[in-house]
């Protein structure tokens, strides 16, 4: 009971925050609305007064807000403000389809996971030279394969429909676009714990009594599934919610575009009821994943008869990350000397060449300077961002009660209406990007960190410890904490490229920043009109994103220390050190 007040509490307060949207924003909404409706028409004092009679304005937002949960409860979620059309039928259609390109790119999703672990399940969890390929998978802007798949498979091949909703073969691009990064994050993670799953004793069971190794590989990833189901609801609300760039390339009329429209002409009915469905389904979520991972290891968490799931030392090739990044220290070493203001209009979109290695854009300025330019303002602000999600994560993680409730709320705003709230409430700036996507991005790692603890506490290792007279604070500094805080700083480490993506697609949309800055998503959305003419002036940033994403995935994956040494009991092992209590 208290969990589900601690919900209704947090869903409460979000739905309230976003009806005092405009209020917070300073802005008059009878003059937003009235733009909204007819751009062209002067903001005549009359006509001005006749909207806040007709939309109740002088109510206030507080009159506002109750006006809407009373025909709430009576099943009416009011009228839209821009169009007048009834908002349940409009946010219940959007919701439609985000749920049918949702599921279709849950489906691209999980092959891709497989593709990426396949390697490892096949050797049994003993190869770990591969993964860059998944990263650079995992590293691409959604908005940038949205507009690939639907230039050159839609357009130019004509194979599948490439604008439009209009039956289930118009579900594929989209899907494939938002289906791809995803696969690719999941996989990681997967690959990521079965190394650990092969390494207990029941493998070494298993092997000795001759089952085979397709029904072994199974197992194991039965076993590190529970970790991952919370992550997996949360992309699951994300793909429903946040698609925004891929349903406005694709001219989807799903959720997430319903609710940025709504959120740009602050038509609150439409944006509480959109965000209020968004919220709803982050529920519904996470009750199924709770019940997953019961079905999975109940019984084992309820008695603490889990074994402890902690990754062997691997084999992983060392010199990658290094390689990796001696690429991306020549890519900015090359172009920090260069000017990336410098406008020279005799040579727009020249192709690369020795003068320009990257090209020039459609003003003539060297992409490789603004790329250098924008990768210190874009790299630095997602490492500290990752910085302060990833203890936000940790600390917020270890108290899950606390954090669930608030993990699924946070998950349930896109980044895009993230963006605009902390615009009306700390007003614009450059600081703005990064306010709204660290006020959403620990929302992973808090889930992560709580699955991991979960399932920590039911070792048997654990229950040894703990007999032996250890007490809570020895628990938490010498087993827990040094049993879930590398997966999830590798987790963070793998969402390094996720968070600079997360800036560059408030930049793709128009709300990070601004001309003529170098930040790599606005460099992405100021070129993406000249892709097809010109496909160098996308390929380049997108090529310099890639090469993060497999730099901060390899060095994740080498970041693994030693298992430290074990006192074997039994079947089972208890770590070395001093017991305190």
């Amino acid at each position: 009971m208290r969990t589900l007040l601690w919900r209704g509490t947090l869903a409460g307060a979000l739905v309230c925050g976003i009806g005092l949207l405009p209020w917070l924003a300073r802005t008059d909404p009878a003059l937003t609305v009235l733009k909204a409706r007819a751009q062209d028409r002067d903001p005549d004092p009359e006509v001005l007064a006749a909207i806040r009679g007709q939309l109740h304005l002088d109510e206030g937002p507080l009159g506002l807000l109750g006006r809407w949960l009373g025909g709430l409860a009576r099943g009416d979620a009011g009228r839209s403000w821009i169009s007048g059309a009834d908002v349940g039928p409009t946010v219940l259609q959007a919701l439609g389809a985000s749920l049918l390109l949702m599921a279709v790119a849950l489906c691209f999703a999980v092959c891709t996971a497989a593709a990426v672990c396949a390697r490892t399940l096949s050797h049994g969890g003993r190869d770990r030279s591969g993964g860059t390929g998944s990263a650079v998978l995992a590293a691409l802007p959604e908005f940038l394969t949205a507009s690939v798949l639907a230039t050159v498979v839609g357009v130019q091949l004509g194979w599948l429909p490439a604008l439009g909703w209009y039956g289930p073969q118009y579900t594929v691009l989209p899907a494939l676009a938002l289906g791809l990064p995803v696969g690719a994050v999941l996989g990681r993670l997967l690959d990521d714990q079965l190394p650990g799953a092969f390494a207990e004793p029941w493998v070494r069971a298993a092997v000795a009594r001759g089952l085979p190794a397709r029904r072994i590989a199974r197992q194991a990833v039965r076993r590190v599934l529970p970790g991952l189901l919370p992550n997996t609801a949360l992309f699951v609300v994300g793909m429903t919610g946040g698609a925004v760039a891929v349903e406005q390339i694709f001219d989807i009329p799903g959720l997430g575009r319903t609710t940025l429209q709504a959120a740009l002409a602050q038509d609150l009915p439409v944006l509480q009821t959109g965000t209020l469905a968004l919220v709803l389904l982050a529920a519904l979520a996470a009750g199924l994943a709770r019940l997953g991972m019961r079905l999975l290891i109940g019984p084992a968490l309820r008695d603490g008869a889990l074994p402890a799931l902690h990754r062997p030392a691997g084999s992983t090739r060392r010199g990658t990350p290094l390689v990796l990044a001696a690429a991306l220290l020549a890519v900015l070493g090359a172009g920090l000397p260069r000017d990336p203001l410098a406008v020279d209009t005799r040579a727009r979109l020249r192709h690369p060449s020795a003068a320009h290695p990257f090209g020039t854009d459609a003003l003539g300025r060297d992409l490789l300077a603004r790329i250098a330019h924008g990768a210190l303002d874009t790299l630095l602000l997602a490492l500290a961002i990752s910085v302060a999600t990833l203890l936000a994560g940790l600390l917020l993680g270890l108290l899950p009660r606390l954090s669930g409730p608030l993990v699924d709320t946070v998950n349930a705003v896109p980044p895009v209406l993230a963006a605009l709230l902390v615009t009306a409430v700390a007003g614009g700036g450059p600081a703005t990007p990064a306010l709204a996507v660290a006020a959403v991005a620990w929302a992973p790692l808090a889930a992560h960190t709580s699955a991991l603890l979960r399932q920590e506490r039911a070792a048997l290792h654990l229950t040894a410890t703990r007999a032996l007279g250890a007490g809570r604070w020895y628990l938490l500094r010498h087993e827990l904490l040094p049993a879930v805080l590398p997966p999830v700083t590798r987790h963070a480490l793998l969402r390094l490229p996720g968070t600079a993506l997360a800036l560059a697609s408030l930049g793709f949309l128009g709300l990070g920043a601004q001309p003529p800055s170098p930040e790599w998503g606005h460099l992405l959305a100021e070129n993406q009109p000249y892709a097809e003419r010109a496909p160098w002036t996308v390929l380049a940033p997108a090529a310099v994103l890639a090469l993060l994403g497999a730099l901060a995935v390899t060095a994740a994956t080498t970041s693994a220390g030693r298992r430290r040494p074990q006192l074997s009991m039994g079947r089972e092992t208890v770590r070395r050190g001093p017991v305190d209590g």
